[in-house]
């Protein structure tokens, strides 16, 4: 029986709470930033980089690769 080894990305603080308001698919953009007293470009900016780390391409791909991942 073999073993399936799954390498988990390591996001930070930040990029965990991005996270969290994606898997909310009603909020916008805008509605996370706002929520962290953050822009909408940091907000871009970190959904790009949790894109990259979970290697997805779009907001429903990373919802559901997060929780296959245990993260979400």
């Amino acid at each position: 029986m073999s073993t399936v080894v799954v390498d988990v990305p390591e996001l930070t603080r930040r990029e965990q709470v991005v996270l969290q308001g994606l898997m909310n698919l009603d909020e916008t953009l805008e509605q996370i930033a706002d929520s962290l007293f953050v822009t909408r470009n940091t907000v871009k900016s970190q959904v790009r980089s949790l894109y990259r780390k979970l290697g997805v391409t779009s907001r429903e791909a990373a919802v559901e690769r997060a929780a296959l991942l245990g993260l979400a």
